[in-house]
């Protein structure tokens, strides 16, 4: 039986749709991200998963069991699903082991728990005393100690430095191996979601337009909107997409070209398509090349040395990396 199961979910407020017939399925352990650009409604169906928020038509139901409408509960939300909002607060000048303490119902030893999160060194600390990557993971913790069978994550990354963001990237994936939680998350970073998800929502003004494993939703997005969403592109038509297509042995197509900067191959004369090189940008580990291909300008990703604008270069495109939007 599917952990969660989301069923032709609406809301209307103000006479606008915020989102439109939204389906699907979680198992137990599956690990779903949600991807889409600002206002798309992504934080609108988590809370009303969550039970915070009442759909204007459909259901939610978590284990077998209808998430009652909060309208008709003194306290919103769900048991068993716990949700970690971008504008989380934790009370002020309190010690941190105050805050947890106060937050545990069950009256267990949560230093396992603290330890997993990152915080336990934290516990002597008053709250005004924390950093902003600090806050969340404690603001997490004090979720878990309500033990959650499933975790709503909406935007757990935003507006933190690369050592926060890696530390929280641990702690997720560890309360979920460790404590059995099943977790769904909402970000805007490509990497957050591609390297952790098992399963990729893409939304767009409130509608669920393409589902699918990352491999799937990068390498065959269905429109450019989602093909954006995950990284740079080129969309390709005309002469420069019938050689692409004809060098990597396949057959024309009259849809355009979409290719991956980084599916362009650099090979000898003679082996791919000419091309002319317009510009060179170092980016650390590898090149961005801006190159002309029968007319067309499109950017190439290269760990390839040397080049300099206006260089004659040769492309290829493996069949496999062929995808027509």
């Amino acid at each position: 039986m599917d952990l969660l199961r989301v069923s032709h979910i609406s809301f209307q407020e103000a006479g606008n749709f915020g989102l439109h017939d939204i389906s699907f399925t979680q198992h137990q352990f599956q690990k779903i991200a949600v991807a889409g650009e600002t206002g798309a409604g992504k934080s609108t169906l988590l809370q009303i998963i969550a039970g915070l928020a009442a759909p204007s038509a459909g259901e939610v139901r978590f284990a077998g069991e209808l998430v009652e409408d909060p309208h008709e509960k003194l306290i919103p939300g769900h048991p068993g699903i716990a949700y970690l909002s971008q504008q989380y607060e934790l009370p002020k000048f309190l010690r941190v082991e105050q805050v947890l303490r106060y937050a545990n119902k069950l009256g267990t030893d949560a230093a396992e728990l603290y330890e997993l999160c990152q915080i336990d060194h934290l516990l002597a600390r008053k709250t005004n005393q924390l950093s902003g990557g600090e806050r969340q993971r404690i603001a997490l913790a004090r979720l878990l100690l309500g033990s959650p069978r499933l975790l709503l994550l909406d935007e757990p990354f935003s507006n933190l430095d690369s050592a926060h963001k890696r530390t929280l990237k641990a702690v997720i994936q560890h309360i979920s191996a460790e404590l059995d939680i099943t977790c769904t998350l909402i970000s805007h970073d490509p990497l957050d979601t591609l390297s952790w998800a098992d399963e990729i929502l893409v939304m767009q003004a409130g509608r669920l337009v393409q589902r699918g494993t990352p491999a799937q939703i990068y390498r065959q997005p269905a429109s450019e909107y989602v093909a954006g969403l995950f990284g740079d592109y080129n969309v390709l038509s005309g002469a420069a997409a019938k050689a692409l297509v004809q060098q990597a042995g396949a057959k024309p197509n009259r849809k355009r070209l979409l290719v991956r900067p980084e599916s362009l191959q650099l090979t000898a004369p003679g082996q791919g398509v000419a091309a002319t090189v317009e510009a060179v940008t170092f980016f650390g580990s590898y090149f961005e090349l801006r190159v002309t291909l029968a007319g067309s300008h499109l950017a190439v990703k290269t760990t390839a040395r040397g080049l300099t604008a206006g260089a004659a270069v040769h492309l290829q495109l493996a069949a496999e990396d062929l995808w027509f939007i």
